[in-house]
């Protein structure tokens, strides 16, 4: 079955149009995992969606990872746990957030890449959203990877990165975690810089978020100076969309193929998200090209 899209932009991004998520049948299904895996992202505008709605058309991609541990631990709704909320709003009856992340930035990162085998995708849906601010951006790895100047394509060939799980996009140190900001010591999972994406075959950088990241063979100032260039180059505007919130949209993104953040808003308003995360099949494939058979081999840490 043929679904209309219309791309957010160029290189990432596509509105799924005229599409009910609470009745999707097995081939609009199909339609969408194929549009997911040519977009890296996908935009369903008007739903309306309780939880359990949300986590049927979540487990059509998959099964589900569960939320990641965040500045308060695990919340979800209740009775809902395979759902994570997004939320700087305070229980009224307890003065306890309903959520994790807050109102401020939530920077450049990968969801859950520092576990061995992270989640494939992750989507999020509107139920309230501020007047201003809280804006989601995506980046596309592809085109990253794909115009990846010569000179920092070698300088990562066969190397890997530590993905760090001390801190969340918040900033915030992770429930139950002891804090640190040496790399070697963090918590976290290690995963080559250039990576295949194993439904498309396409080349992705794969950075996960810069917080206690490490590129394997280098000192700490090498690792660090290399890093700041990898963030720079690959979160430039020309790779982004920005997904300005109404309630009632679902935002799904390929978490190999993209990173995401959000801008800050007014603690005074409300934001109210429910996220779901879809298990991934095998850990990050590294990629081989040329440019990585020419470069340096693998370095133990």
């Amino acid at each position: 079955m043929a679904i209309s899209t219309r791309e957010l932009t160029a290189i990432v991004g596509a509105e799924i149009l005229g599409v009910d998520l609470r009745d999707v049948s097995v081939s609009t299904q199909e339609a969408i995992k194929s549009a997911f895996a040519r977009y890296g992202a996908l935009v369903f505008r008007h739903q309306n969606m309780g939880d359990d709605e949300l986590l049927d058309f979540s487990r059509t991609l998959g099964d589900l990872d569960p939320p990641p541990n965040q500045e308060h631990g695990r919340l979800s709704p209740p009775g809902y746990p395979d759902i994570y909320v997004v939320s700087n709003v305070l229980d009224t009856a307890t003065g306890a957030p309903i959520g994790a992340l807050g109102s401020g930035e939530a920077v450049w990162h990968t969801d859950m890449s520092y576990l061995d085998v992270p989640p494939f995708a992750s989507m999020l849906y509107a139920l309230e959203i501020p007047d201003t601010g809280g804006n989601t951006w995506l980046c596309s790895m592809v085109e990253a990877a794909r115009c990846l100047p010569d000179g920092l394509r070698k300088a990562i060939a066969g190397r890997r990165i530590k993905h760090d799980g001390t801190y969340n996009s918040g900033g915030f140190l992770r429930k139950g975690v002891t804090p640190t900001d040496d790399p070697h010591k963090a918590p976290g999972a290690w995963h080559p810089s250039l990576c295949v994406h194993p439904e498309t075959g396409e080349e992705m950088l794969y950075l996960g978020r810069r917080r206690n990241s490490y590129i394997e063979g280098y000192d700490a100032e090498g690792s660090s100076k290399l890093l700041d260039e990898l963030w720079a180059y690959a979160t430039q505007p020309k790779f982004c969309y920005e997904h300005r919130w109404r309630v009632g949209d679902l935002l799904l993104w390929d978490n190999r193929s993209t990173m995401h953040r959000r801008d800050p808003f007014d603690n005074n308003m409300r934001r109210v998200m429910h996220r779901t995360q879809i298990k991934g099949k095998s850990a990050p494939i590294p990629a081989i090209s040329a440019a990585a058979q020419g470069g340096v081999g693998m370095t133990s840490s």
